[in-house]
């Protein structure tokens, strides 16, 4: 779980994931889980990571937000759309979603 103060720290970066949600056109569900998504895992993260680590962060989350919420996206579009290669957004999605305490799918 995330603090509101997580929220705050974050705004540039959640100002991004909503423009990259923009950009995939993804439902409102699908943009509030990855938004979950991100504030519960970025704390785990050091706070002096670089912006590619960030970045790819996000993606991973987009990606996993739409995949739980049934809007999935392809994980190349979610990656051209974030600025990321698709290999960035295929190796960090399963952890993302351990880190946030949820299982991934095992297919």
């Amino acid at each position: 779980m995330y603090r509101a103060r997580d929220h705050v720290e974050n705004e540039r970066w959640l100002a991004e994931l909503q423009q990259i949600a923009d950009r995939l056109d993804l439902e409102t569900a699908a943009r509030s889980r990855a938004t979950d998504l991100y504030l519960s895992t970025v704390t785990d993260w050091d706070d002096d990571a670089d912006e590619a680590s960030k970045r790819a962060v996000l993606a991973a989350s987009l990606y996993a937000g739409s995949l739980i919420e049934s809007d999935q996206r392809s994980q190349s579009a979610v990656a051209d759309a974030a600025g990321v290669s698709r290999l960035t957004v295929q190796q960090r999605w399963k952890d993302l979603l351990e880190r946030a305490g949820l299982e991934p799918p095992s297919w």
